[in-house]
């Protein structure tokens, strides 16, 4: 834990070069809280891995209300028996909280019918020709976009409406989101989501967040270093009770490479295919309770 600690700091002390908050971050920041007063609902997008180092500081003193709800993303790369316990975590600070995985069709529906029924809530009226607007807000990369679009194209399918479907931009970079977009989810009531632009604060100053944001792609890896950011990764998977099963699993692996290279005779390029098949995806959890 101590080369982990050091390798924090190491990262954090860069967190004072900045780099990362530049004009179109602070016109964001500007527009959103213009905006945050005028919608139904606000969805605070934040990534699942590290549902408190994700927080999105301009809400920080913003009332827990039926309005706002907290959506844990990317939920598919963390612990699930954590997502649990985070959501028992914000149920008790008065928090709605919701986890959801993009890019699974049937979480989408979910999470879509969900809302709906939010917003039937919160109109309290049998006339369903009114229109609400739910905005998407959160630090960049914590997949805003990934979830815009898929709500959009869920709903609209839903709804059985024609029309060429529109796409917010997806990248796997953090602030490729510039402007506001707004994208229809449902009809009757007809229900729009606005995709807004991931903002960091103009300071970090907690190292270890700092880390969390760059390990997880909120971060440009250039403002840290990718050797950085490796060093910690691994520091961290050495940490914890994941590593054993790493370990006993990159055991096996190689054991069964050596027979089948021997049996086999395969190439070293296919064999590097072979490995990469045979090894899953890191599902590390960054953050605990």
């Amino acid at each position: 834990m101590a080369a982990t600690a050091k390798l924090a700091r190491q990262i954090g002390a860069l967190a004072t070069r900045g780099g990362w908050y530049g004009p179109h971050m602070a016109a964001a920041s500007r527009a959103i809280a213009e905006r945050l007063p005028l919608v139904d609902l606000v969805l605070e997008i934040r990534d699942a891995r590290i549902p408190l180092s994700s927080e999105y500081e301009q809400l920080r003193n913003y009332p827990s209300s039926s309005r706002r709800i907290i959506v844990m993303n990317k939920m598919d790369l963390a612990n699930r028996s954590q997502i649990k316990e985070w959501k028992r975590y914000f149920e008790q600070q008065n928090c709605i909280s919701y986890g959801v995985n993009s890019h699974n069709k049937e979480n989408i529906k979910e999470l879509l019918n969900f809302l709906l029924a939010r917003v039937r809530e919160l109109k309290r009226t049998n006339d369903f020709n009114y229109t609400a607007v739910i905005m998407l807000i959160g630090i960049p990369n914590v997949g805003k976009s990934a979830l815009a679009n898929s709500l959009h194209q869920i709903g609209r399918i839903s709804a059985a409406e024609k029309g060429k479907l529109k796409h917010a931009i997806v990248s796997p970079n953090p602030g490729e989101t510039k402007d506001i977009s707004s994208l229809k989810i449902g009809s009757h009531p007809n229900v729009y989501v606005l995709d807004t632009p991931g903002v960091l604060p103009p300071k970090i100053l907690d190292t270890e967040i700092y880390s969390k944001l760059a390990l997880t792609g909120s971060i440009r890896d250039c403002l840290v270093g990718e050797r950085e950011i490796a060093q910690y990764f691994l520091a961290l998977l050495n940490s914890s009770d994941e590593y054993k099963k790493w370990a006993k699993l990159s055991m096996n692996v190689n054991d069964r490479t050596f027979l089948d290279l021997k049996v086999e005779g395969l190439s070293s390029c296919e064999l590097d295919k072979k490995q990469k098949r045979q090894y899953p995806t890191d599902h590390t959890q960054l953050e605990r309770i």
